[in-house]
């Protein structure tokens, strides 16, 4: 007698709300986004790529449509990975091998801290999966991939049944090596057949559409999954990276436990690897709280408020209530830390709870002596306000640099500073103020 299968613990796709639409992602999925647009689906692969990241997990990213610069620049700071890898289909694929794009590889090319493999002979489906195959049986954890994109392969390899027998062959096998799959495909340029046939071995089919300016997320398959939400469209809409999805009959206002977790996390400045070490559990469990796939258990609830320095309502509250509080003292303010920035040097305080809502947000920065800040504190598009308390000060934007004394007051709206550079003997101390 067959023993039963157990289920797996449920993935992240980096979306909370996706995540409680489709109960998670799951080792093995094979998920189509039908693209309507041909630009909907990326920053849908780019909050996985990122999740994938958080996770410390390999990602293979294999581009048709893009020459690697090209893609490096659009994936960010996900470039300074050294889990990615990405497979380059394009340079000798559309870009014929092109000097343009060749020189990328041997005049003055930058040592990137991801790995890029290139595919010389990529008009032949086999040699892909040669590469692709290849560049998997190096890698060691559970490998992530993102294909972009299908419609640019059938544009290389002449026809939809080139496509699908790659498809219908890869499918399987990633399915057999224990991966989540992303694949792209513009729904206009393939035939209806095709698309039936490619969504029958697909794990996970979603479908991306615009309409007067409106986008929609449907999800159309779901394998293994009870859904009561298939075919029916959610308005959605992203800023930069941030994905809103809209329950169906509107915003619920409910607040989820997961959300804010990330919110107050993030203010703080803590990786959820960061995070999980300090409260005693992994990287995934994190993870999948703030997808609201799992609710952790109460001693973990009360060490995250402990470590974060909230109470525990604060993760259960859109905000914190300050119509009676007119005065936060010196214990309210909590250290904050700058994950994408080397900050060695930069001490940084939130003067107000973290868990607080406000029109602005005061920080006190200190930089030490002889100390070169590579970027400035804050990733932020709105109003920023500093005076400068103690200490002298170099501020750069692009190549004109600004000396900055006590007493000095700076105030940027669009433009954002590229270097802090403290060359005295004394700490530079700064009230730093975020207008919303």
């Amino acid at each position: 007698m067959a023993k039963p299968t157990t289920r797996k613990q449920p993935v992240s796709s980096g979306i909370e709300k996706l995540d409680r639409l489709l109960g998670g992602l799951f080792i093995g999925d094979n998920v189509i986004w039908y693209d309507d647009a041909g630009s909907l689906a990326s920053a849908f692969c780019l909050n996985f790529a990122q999740t994938c990241r958080s996770e410390n997990q390999p990602i293979i990213y294999a581009t048709f449509d893009r020459s690697p610069r090209n893609l490096l620049e659009k994936l960010g700071p996900l470039a300074e990975y050294p889990g990615l890898t990405i497979l380059d289909c394009f340079t000798w694929g559309k870009g014929a091998g092109s000097d343009v794009f060749l020189r990328f590889y041997y005049e003055d090319r930058p040592e990137w801290p991801c790995r890029i493999v290139r595919v010389d002979d990529p008009r032949h489906p086999n040699q892909v999966m040669d590469a692709l195959y290849g560049v998997h049986a190096s890698l060691t954890g559970e490998v992530r991939f993102v294909f972009e994109s299908m419609t640019g392969m059938q544009e290389l390899w002449g026809g939809e049944e080139e496509l699908l027998h790659f498809y219908s062959h890869s499918c399987p096998r990633l399915y057999e090596l224990n991966t989540i799959a992303y694949w792209i495909m513009e729904k206009d340029a393939h035939s209806p057949r095709q698309k039936a046939q490619i969504n029958q071995i697909a794990q996970v089919a979603i479908d991306l559409s615009i309409k007067r300016g409106t986008t929609s997320l449907t999800i159309l398959k779901a394998e293994k999954r009870s859904l009561d939400n298939q075919h029916k469209p959610f308005t959605y809409w992203t800023k930069d990276l941030e994905i809103n999805i809209e329950d169906e009959a509107g915003a619920s206002g409910r607040i989820e436990l997961g959300r804010r977790l990330k919110e107050i996390r993030t203010k703080r400045g803590f990786s959820q690897t960061e995070l999980a070490r300090l409260v005693g559990v992994t990287p995934s469990t994190i993870s999948q709280v703030e997808s609201s796939l799992i609710f952790p258990s109460i001693p973990a609830l009360l060490k995250m408020a402990e470590v974060l320095s909230v109470n525990v309502s604060s993760f259960f509250q859109a905000k914190t209530d300050m119509s009676k509080k007119l005065v936060f003292p010196a214990s309210d303010a909590t250290e904050i830390r700058f994950p994408d920035l080397n900050s060695e040097g930069l001490f940084a305080k939130a003067l107000t709870p973290v868990d607080l809502e406000t029109r602005a947000e005061p920080f006190l920065l200190e930089i030490a002596p002889n100390t070169k800040l590579p970027s400035h504190f804050f990733v932020y598009k709105g109003a920023e306000l500093g005076y400068v308390i103690a200490g002298r000060i170099t501020m750069s934007i692009d190549k004109e640099g600004y000396s900055l004394g006590p007493g000095d007051v700076v105030y940027l709206e669009s433009d954002i500073p590229t270097q802090w550079h403290n060359e005295g003997p004394a700490v530079a101390k700064l009230l730093w103020i975020r207008v919303k």
